[in-house]
């Protein structure tokens, strides 16, 4: 995927102050990490009457399938192959919006500390996008660009040269010129409306994203007179969210024509007396009852397998109590992540003691994960062949044995309280199965039984009368050979 911007100068106002505004500096080549492979930053040209930034990103295909979202069990007989012939590595999409949101935050947010006054003055730009998935056709990118000042070109891209009567593909190559606007307004527009015309994001779409839309939208979006086509396709058409944001940005558009502020629209109700709280995320109760599960063991020395990028080593590190946390996955992508969200090039020396990543993989016994008092398969077990578990198995309650084992995993009848997963789908499309509370108990009580274990089965999230909680955990004891009640 590629994406250029350029700008004009003279002498008194260099074209190099793209630079600045973009923090990157015009004489370096960088890269910068992403979820789904590196991003480069470039300068083609740099002088004081033009200046043009690249931004480069090349996409790792094989990350992008394990990690996107697929179609699970029960998806059509192509889906599999969809997965890797596509567009995806080539054509821009939200993965290279979420790039731009990533290498240039800063400039997006409108911040240069080195030149305060830059962010907030015009300069002509010129952004080219050689390969963008049009759902709607040139048109549709007409109406999207142009209200906001940009002059557009957009260049329907034939399906072959040589074949002028195959007609056009869905793509277009994008040319967007504008003198009116600044670079941080410009790089919103191009952060929402990206995804907008591919109409499809490559990660799952959570409430949070209305929160994003509505920042990046700030000043344009609610006045725009594609907003409900923009609004539905950036939250990839859940009426729910959408119907959020459409109520936000509605209170948005009466606070500016009335000249107030949105808190003096919103008041309906006082905000002393709203006791409305908003739901706690699964995957922190998931944490949290991992937490009060290992402090209820008495563990001071935990395993974390699986642990793919380290939230749970993190909040495990918040609690003294554990003197001796180690994170162990397959992946080094994953473990890179995780110590750059636990900071450890940078944690004091103390600190540092307490934690340690390696790689390694639960289908293999390993020495190293021998003589610890808990371990814990967050999430973990679901992503393996079932053939595999054996393996796993053995790896953990035979070789290891460690005193307490903590494994959660998804409740398979509790999916059909998630509105938008269809019928038949699992939650995530690397995920080769999805058990019943039935199955799951009749397997841990297997293997408690063969390694001399214990195990009571805990309910994680909202225990639903009909269908069960979201997630369901099972605490295995060694040397507990009867079975715990569950709670």
């Amino acid at each position: 995927m590629f994406l250029t911007i350029s700008t004009t100068g003279s002498a008194e106002r260099p074209a190099t102050d793209l630079g600045f505004l973009l923090h990157k500096h015009p004489e370096k080549a960088q890269a910068f990490s992403t979820s789904y492979g590196t991003a480069h930053v470039l300068y083609p040209e740099a002088d004081a009457e033009r200046c043009t930034a690249a931004l480069l990103l090349e996409v790792d295909a094989v990350a992008l399938v394990r990690r996107g979202k697929g179609k699970g069990r029960g998806g059509a007989p192509d889906a599999a192959l969809a997965q890797y012939v596509n567009d995806r590595p080539y054509a821009a999409s939200s993965l290279l919006a979420v790039a731009l949101s990533g290498v240039f935050s800063s400039a997006m947010r409108g911040v240069c500390a080195a030149r305060p006054e830059l962010p907030e003055r015009p300069r002509p730009l010129r952004v080219e996008v050689p390969a963008l998935p049009a759902r709607g056709g040139a048109g549709l990118v007409r109406r999207l660009f142009e209200p906001l000042g940009w002059t557009v070109t957009a260049e329907p891209v034939p399906l072959d040269a040589e074949f002028p009567e195959w007609g056009d593909s869905r793509y277009v190559r994008l040319v967007l010129e504008a003198d009116t606007l600044t670079l941080a307004e410009a790089l919103r527009h191009l952060y929402v409306l990206l995804p907008v015309l591919d109409d499809a994001k490559h990660y799952w779409v959570a409430s949070d994203e209305v929160d994003k839309l509505l920042r990046a939208g700030e000043g344009w979006l609610p006045a725009h007179p594609e907003q409900k086509l923009i609004t539905s396709r950036y939250l990839s058409r859940r009426w729910s969210l959408t119907r959020q944001a459409m109520e936000r940005l509605e209170l948005v558009r009466l606070a500016e024509a009335d000249d107030s502020d949105v808190e003096e629209i919103d008041n309906a109700v006082a905000e002393e007396t709203d006791t409305e709280e908003k739901p706690t995320p699964l995957a922190v109760r998931r944490r949290e009852a991992i937490l009060t599960a290992l402090r209820a063991s008495g563990a001071s020395r935990v395993l974390d397998l699986g642990c793919g990028q380290g939230q749970l080593v993190q909040a495990l590190l918040k609690d003294p109590s554990f003197t001796e946390i180690v994170g162990v996955d397959v992946s080094m992508r994953a473990l890179t992540i995780a110590s750059r969200r636990l900071k450890l090039d940078r944690m004091g020396e103390r600190q540092a003691a307490r934690v340690q990543l390696f790689q390694g993989s639960l289908a293999y016994t390993d020495k190293r994960l021998k003589g610890y008092d808990a371990a814990v398969l967050s999430e973990v077990i679901e992503h393996l062949d079932p053939p595999r578990l054996p393996a796993l198995e053995y790896a953990v309650f035979g070789a290891a044995r460690p005193r307490t084992v903590l494994v959660t995993t998804p409740n398979v009848e509790y999916n059909v309280r998630w509105e938008t997963l269809p019928a038949g789908h699992v939650r995530h499309g690397d995920h080769r199965f999805e058990w019943t509370r039935e199955e799951f108990r009749a397997w841990a009580r297997t293997v408690a039984e063969r390694h001399g274990y214990g195990v009571e089965f805990v309910p994680v999230g909202p225990d639903d009368p009909e269908v069960g909680p979201p997630t369901q955990m099972a605490v295995f004891t060694a040397g507990t050979v009867k079975e715990a009640k569950a709670a």
